[in-house]
Formats: structure tokens, sequence, C-alpha cells
């Protein structure tokens, strides 16, 4: 992130902002005179202004000091909230925790950001923290996978919304990645009942993966497994379909080798069925 043009819109700011957020203090001082347990001119001189606190916190981004940037962020918010630097310290306290590795925190804090200003101009980049936010917790393949989900769900507001922001390219990449994460988990839980010779649930997930996830990693071990598994069925034709499939879409596959020697045991070869589900999804396949 370009933290320097943060800086330099922050510092463009009017003053008057600065004159509301102390008159804010008057106000709260007028109205606490009757309390003696109340210092109030100790309170209002604990009051920063707020282009100072945001450029501080932008120096201490800059230095790598991200508590204490942290802190600043948060000071704004609670010192001038609704204020112009509130809005942008706001955001800067999301890639902060971000930096920091406080996922769920930065994810609170953009999505708090949303909530309030859904169309203003840094909308996009907080959009792309609450899709990074889930993209740093997605786990292994063989863990529960509700994280890529939600990334997913993310980086697709990314794109969708904010079509002509600069985070739709790097949106795009990471959407791939976490859908591979769900189709592989899809192929763990095939290749489970597969082992189990539960033939039926085994090509249910296959089945899952290449039409779902017709553009991910896992499509060319998903289509030799169902080789694998209507062989077993006993479904010559729809193995011979998705060798076929597995054929033209990957020639050079080693899982198209293996495939094509299986169905060679049985007097089989590949042939395509143009009727069968597999013929239909083979045309949207990532080899196609």
């Amino acid at each position: 992130m370009d933290v320097s043009a943060k800086g330099r819109r922050g510092r463009g700011v009017r003053v008057a902002l600065i004159v509301a957020g102390l008159t804010g203090v008057a106000v709260l001082a007028s109205g606490c005179q009757s309390d003696p347990d109340i210092d109030i001119t100790a309170y209002a001189q604990s009051i920063e202004p707020a282009d100072v606190l945001y450029n501080q916190g932008l120096a201490n981004l800059e230095s790598g000091q991200l508590t204490e940037a942290g802190r600043k962020f948060e000071a704004i918010d609670k010192q001038h909230p609704y204020s112009e630097y509130a809005r942008k310290a706001m955001v800067m306290n999301a890639f902060t925790n971000y930096r920091q590795g406080r996922y769920s925190e930065a994810i609170n804090a953009a999505s708090r950001y949303l909530s309030l200003y859904p169309n203003d101009e840094d909308a996009a980049y907080a959009q792309y923290i609450v899709g990074l936010g889930y993209y740093r917790q997605i786990p292994e393949v063989t863990r529960d996978q509700r994280t890529s989900s939600r990334a997913i769900a993310a980086f697709t507001e990314v794109i969708e919304r904010y079509p002509d922001s600069e985070y739709v390219e790097d949106s795009q990449a990471k959407l791939r990645y976490a859908r591979d994460q769900l189709a592989g988990k899809e192929m763990q839980i095939g290749r489970y009942y597969l082992e189990r010779k539960e033939y039926v649930a085994a090509a249910n997930r296959f089945r899952l993966v290449i039409e779902r996830y017709p553009n991910t990693r896992q499509v060319e071990e998903g289509l030799a497994r169902l080789v694998e598994t209507y062989y077993a069925m006993g479904l010559e034709s729809e193995a011979q379909t998705a060798a076929a499939v597995l054929g033209h879409n990957f020639p050079d596959s080693q899982w198209y080798a293996d495939s094509y020697t299986l169905l060679r045991t049985g007097g089989l070869e590949p042939r395509e069925n143009k009727g069968s589900w597999i013929s239909r999804a083979g045309a949207r396949l990532v080899g196609a």
C-alpha cells in the first residue's frame, strides 16, 4: 500500500475540522463543570489535534512502529469522531492491524468503515483488506475451509462492486487460490470415500469439483478419479467419457496416461458420450 499517498491526502484536510474538534472539547467542559471529580483543564490539554495524531501515525508506520501507529489512529477515532481524519484513520488502523497479523481486528475495522462509508474513495481498499484478512487465515486443505469461502465472498465484492479499482487484479488471483482450496477439500473427501469403496459418494464429490470449480488445479485429478470411480461401478460409458474429456484438456497429463491404462485393462478406450454431463462440463474446464 502507498502509505505516503495516504499521508498526502490526509495533510490536505481543512483547518475547520481541528476547530470543530476543539469546540467539542469546550462543550464537554461546560457540561462537566459541576463535577468536582473531573479535571477539565487536564482533559482538554490531553486532546491533540487530529492532523497531528494522523501524521504521527503515518510516521510510526513508516518507521515500523506499528503498535504506536495503531494507538495514534485509534486516538483520532476517540477524540475526533466523525471528522475527516477519523474517517481516514479508520482505514489506516485496519491496515495497521493487518500488518501486525491481527487479522480479525483488521477485518472488523475495515468492515466498520464500509458500514459507515460504503461509497467513499477508500471503500475499495477497505473491502480489499477484509479479503486479505480472511485470505491470510486460510488453513491447509485438510482443515475446515469456511475461511476460504469468506475470502471468496470478500474478493468477489471487490471485483464486482469496484471493478475499476487497483485491487481487482490481486483480488482475482487470491480468489482463484481460495477456490482451489475449496476444490481441494472436496477432492480430499472424494478420495476418502473412494478408498472405502463408497463409490456413489465419491463420484458426487468429484462431480462437484468438475462442475463448481472448473478453473482450478483440482480438475485434472478430479476427472481421473471419475474414470476410476465409474469404472469400479461398472459405468463404462461414463468412465470412457471422463477419460476422453481428460485427454482432450490435458493430453500430456500423467493422470490421463493412468486413466488410459486403466481402461485398456478392461478392453476399453476413451470415448466421449456427448449426452453425458461430463461432456457438457468439459467445455468449461481450465484446459479447454
